[in-house]
């Protein structure tokens, strides 16, 4: 079934777009949500003269877009995160992390534009932002942690100090006396 789409949904179009999608999909989410309708021959030229009038706004959202971009592009993250011993992240740096870090440099991005693949360590990754379906940059992240990674503490065991004969034949004896008496009784 195709459909044109009414505004930008997320995995599947932009807005203006004539997108196939299977027809229940269609008949029961997008067309009842208003976020499209259904691509008759009438709908296809509305489209087309509508294009045709909004071209020069088209043209500066894509220009805004770019000129965001631009400024993303210098831009590069370190994210703080809290870490094992082993260098693995407690849960995972997800798209909410980038678009505050993104926030607090002053860029106000959606987390819905930004796309990245599960990290769970430490390390160098890159996110992608879709600013527009021609305009997209990636953003390089590194992930740190937030504490120095400690080792793992090991308990040292006193040294015992050397023994002599008779202290040895001492601690048998009081051994053996231990023994008899967790030993049971016999009748």
């Amino acid at each position: 079934m195709e459909i044109i789409l009414k505004e930008d949904v997320i995995g599947l179009g932009y807005k203006h777009d004539i997108v196939n999608v299977k027809s229940g999909y269609g008949r029961n989410y997008l067309i009842p949500s208003g976020k499209g309708v259904i691509a008759s021959e009438s709908a296809k030229k509305a489209l087309a003269e509508e294009l045709k009038q909004k071209a020069k706004k088209l043209e500066k959202i894509k220009n805004d877009a770019q000129s965001v971009a631009d400024k993303l592009a210098g831009v590069a993250l370190t994210i703080a995160a809290k870490v094992s011993a082993q260098g693995t992240i407690y849960g995972s740096v997800n798209a909410v992390m980038i678009a505050d870090e993104l926030q607090k440099l002053g860029f106000d991005i959606d987390r819905k534009l930004i796309t990245i693949k599960d990290v769970k360590t430490v390390g160098e990754h890159k996110a992608t932002v879709r600013l527009h379906k021609e305009v997209s940059v990636e953003i390089p992240v590194t992930v740190v942690p937030d504490a120095p990674i400690e080792a793992p503490v090991v308990e040292e065991k006193p040294v015992e100090a050397p023994v002599d004969e008779a202290q040895a034949q001492e601690l048998a004896d009081e051994q053996e006396v231990l023994e008899a008496m967790d030993a049971p009784a016999e009748a």
